[in-house]
């Protein structure tokens, strides 16, 4: 992996021009899997999927022409997770110390989910045994490091050109996520680290937005944003950021990942909601760098 050429890793899906103010990242949806990964996996090729976004970079690909760019993962997140603390590392996993600086205590490490995660969903341990620390710290350095280099230049980008920047980081949750103390299953959910990281005025839109189209969304529960939505919202200074994560249900089947016959109606709709909130921040632009309540 390490001999792999950025663009093999991710790449930016660019507009010949940026005419919005939006940055679309989708970083767990990454399906290139090196054979080196899977022969120190206990897994097999379909099971060790089961954490990936599944084609989440496909239902939002249209951004780029409606002018926006997008940055997405080919490596998996199975294999590297970017939507973590640069070192979230369970010691347990390696052969030699982690360094000083990893942080081997955090919720995410203890569930096994941490920046090189341990398990994939419905707690399946990855590998067969301990590997080179030195390999994780590689990955670190040769992909979680340019991934975040290359996003926030991004979202630096959009902020001089438009004053604001409006990050999407996009997501897929399983099927079968229930709100808390409910039996109803969100089609989404909007996340804004419960307001911190954007404006409580565009999450709310972005809410309203979907809701039009006829979908159940909720904001925050039991998703409000992970490391990404909370490093890059700094709405005060008008850098907004949401998550968004999508009911696997509505367009994928998840025993066997093939795209249902409802796929092209949600791409089609998640093209309407991103001209929607983009034409509302046109509209309200002005003050949605003061609006963070």
């Amino acid at each position: 992996m390490g001999e792999m050429t950025e663009r093999e890793l991710f790449e930016v899906l660019e507009p010949a021009s940026q005419r919005i103010p939006f940055v679309f990242n989708s970083p767990h949806s990454g399906r290139s899997y090196p054979q080196a990964f899977l022969d120190q996996s206990r897994l097999d090729a379909l099971a060790i999927r089961r954490s990936e976004d599944h084609y989440v970079d496909e239902l939002f690909q249209n951004a780029m022409f409606l002018g926006a760019p997008m940055l997405l993962a080919h490596f998996p997140r199975a294999f590297l997770d970017v939507n973590r603390e640069p070192y979230e590392l369970d010691p347990r996993m390696f052969d030699g110390p982690v360094p000083p600086h990893a942080n081997i205590s955090s919720m995410r490490v203890a569930g096994g989910l941490g920046t090189v995660p341990r398990l994939v969903a419905e707690n399946m341990e990855i590998y067969r045994g301990r590997f080179p620390v030195e390999e994780a710290l590689a990955r670190i350095e040769t992909i979680y490091k340019p991934y975040h280099a290359t996003l926030r230049k991004l979202i630096a980008r959009t902020h001089v050109q438009f004053g604001l920047s409006v990050l999407v980081d996009c997501h897929s949750m399983p099927g079968n996520v229930q709100l808390p103390g409910s039996p109803q299953r969100p089609d989404f959910i909007i996340g804004d680290r419960y307001g911190t990281s954007a404006a409580a005025e565009l999450s709310r839109m972005a809410v309203d937005l979907l809701q039009e189209l006829g979908y159940t969304v909720a904001r925050n529960k039991p998703y409000a944003g992970g490391f990404i939505t909370e490093h890059y919202g700094r709405p005060s200074r008008g850098l907004h950021a949401l998550q968004i994560e999508i009911n696997r249900g509505l367009y994928v089947d998840e025993t066997t990942l093939t795209r249902k016959p409802g796929f092209g109606a949600l791409v089609a709709d998640l093209t309407s909601f991103i001209a929607s909130l983009a034409r509302h921040v046109e509209d309200y632009g002005a003050y949605l760098p003061l609006a963070a309540e």
